[in-house]
């Protein structure tokens, strides 16, 4: 066998790997000879079938393993050889064979740049704190006291209205005949929530306590029992009971409503959410500003094909109307060879961008890869690794994030090693980023929410290959949804929110 370098430009190699003939038909021989002593055929006693009659039977497939086993031996020479750190998968192409001569075969492939670490100890980052304010903390508590304002029953005589809620008893019928789950009794329904199909809710609008009316719908097209889809139905209610929302209050007894002792503790669960959104935003730009600090070092030549897909990431990201996407399942984080990609015929990612937008597309792309190879070389060099514990540990948190689904999600895991190694690179990345803080000169600022939320400048992304981040939650909705998360979580089950669980159980679900 004979390699030799036929191309060194940039990060780009190129090899020619000559394989002899003698070389084909010794490796062709020597598996004929080891299947001459196991292969059964009629008419022969096991081990004596004789070598003409083998050849005759396996010679092509067995010369067609043996052509794969030399290219791949090839390869891993000239790798080996010439000791070539790899940054993407290498591309091998026989270029001349026939039978009884030389093969010829052309090794391409992408080696890693020269790596610069800078000195880690001489990294000046910041790193943003924050706590959650007594401010944000009462707004959080006034919206879930405005969501869960306790309800009075409506003396008077008036008609309901969008916000009250009406205490009621429904059948549902379709050609005249009741239909399972369509029916309840004494369930509370909120007029104006949407909770149960349209036309519902807006047709108890005005109804009296003691009334009983027929309200007429249509269940939609795509509802999800089949059989009811599309189908007009007429619900008979009668309405025991008008009530209507009090004044909400944050005190104890909106604190025992939710599970909680007192109104303390409830402020205590809150301000812990808050805390807790907080520090995952927090987290995201401590490491933003590691990657910026990292951003400023030496720069490095970086491999084509690793730009060129998260290019297209970017751009895709970017364009306000990109291009339809391939039609069949593809990741460009798969070690195969991505050539025949570009044989469809679709338009680029950045088709109709201008050229600024072009232009910002490519340095985003340029710095994100960038960072990635760097972190990569610094958890190389100082021996970060990620474990079993790690990953395994990364799949059950992942399950947990669907529950009900928990056994499903590890079972998938289970049966798709590639999608526990995906699980590996933000793992890896975070030990990278730990290990840099550990050694930088770290100076903790205090933030505000405002600064914390705000939008990242597109250039700031994450190291790793991922589209554009969107725009951070604004403020408000944030803690919102975080302080409801807080008091929902340990909220005890009512009554009330059971017989309405019932209901829309009733009324959307055949």
């Amino acid at each position: 066998m004979k390699i030799s370098e036929t191309r060194a430009e940039g990060l780009i190699r190129e090899y020619s790997i000559v394989i002899t003939a003698a070389e084909i038909e010794e490796q062709v021989a020597a598996k004929l000879a080891e299947l001459a002593t196991t292969v059964n055929m009629p008419g022969f006693r096991p081990g004596k079938v004789p070598m003409s009659v083998v050849k005759s039977r396996f010679g092509g497939q067995v010369q067609g393993e043996a052509l794969k086993n030399a290219l791949d031996e090839g390869a891993r020479q000239a790798i080996e050889d010439n000791e070539l750190r790899l940054a993407s998968q290498p591309s091998v192409e026989i270029t001349s064979y026939e039978d009884g001569k030389d093969m010829e075969a052309a090794l391409s492939c992408e080696v890693m740049p020269e790596i610069n670490i800078p000195d880690l100890a001489a990294l000046k980052i910041e790193k943003p704190t924050l706590e959650a304010a007594d401010a944000e903390i009462d707004e959080a508590l006034n919206n879930i006291a405005d969501g869960n304002r306790p309800t009075v029953e409506v003396t008077g005589k008036r008609a309901a209205k969008s916000g009250d809620v009406v205490v009621i008893d429904f059948v549902g019928r379709i050609d005249g005949e009741a239909f399972e789950g369509g029916s309840a009794e004494g369930h509370s329904l909120e007029l104006g929530s949407n909770s149960f199909i349209p036309g519902f809710e807006e047709g108890l609008v005005g109804v009296k306590a003691g009334e009983t009316r027929n309200v007429e719908v249509t269940f939609p097209e795509d509802y999800q029992a089949a059989h009811l889809a599309g189908k007009p139905t007429v619900f008979e209610v009668t309405v025991n009971e008008l009530r209507e929302k009090g004044e909400a209050a944050i005190d104890d007894e909106l604190a025992t409503r939710l599970g909680f002792e007192d109104i303390a503790g409830l402020r205590e669960a809150v301000a812990g959410q808050i805390n807790g959104q907080h520090a995952t935003a927090l987290r995201q730009a401590l490491k933003k500003n590691v990657l910026d600090s990292l951003a400023d070092g030496d720069e490095f030549d970086v491999p084509p094909s690793l730009y060129a897909s998260e290019y297209e990431n970017v751009a895709r990201a970017m364009n306000p109307n990109p291009p339809e996407a391939h039609d069949h399942d593809h990741d460009h984080d798969h070690d195969h060879d991505h050539d025949h990609d570009h044989d469809h015929d679709h338009p680029p990612a950045d088709d109709g961008m201008d050229d600024d937008a072009k232009a910002e597309a490519k340095a985003i792309a340029e710095r994100r890869v960038r960072l990635g190879l760097l972190l990569t070389e610094i958890g190389r060099v100082n021996n970060i690794e990620v474990s079993e514990e790690d990953t395994r540990q990364a799949v059950f948190e992942e399950a947990r994030r669907y529950p009900g689904q928990e056994s499903q999600v590890l079972e998938y895991f289970q049966n798709n090693q590639q999608a526990v190694q995906q699980l590996a690179g933000p793992i890896f990345e975070d030990k990278t980023v730990d290990f840099i803080l550990e050694m930088a000169n770290v100076t903790e600022v205090a933030t505000d929410v405002e600064t914390l939320y705000a939008a990242p400048e597109e250039a700031a992304a994450p190291a790793k290959p991922k589209a554009a981040k969107k725009t951070a939650a604004k403020k408000t909705a944030a803690k919102k949804a975080g302080a409801k998360k807080a008091a929902a979580k340990k909220a005890a089950p009512k009554k009330a929110a059971a017989k309405k669980a019932a209901a829309k159980k009733a009324a959307k679900k055949a």
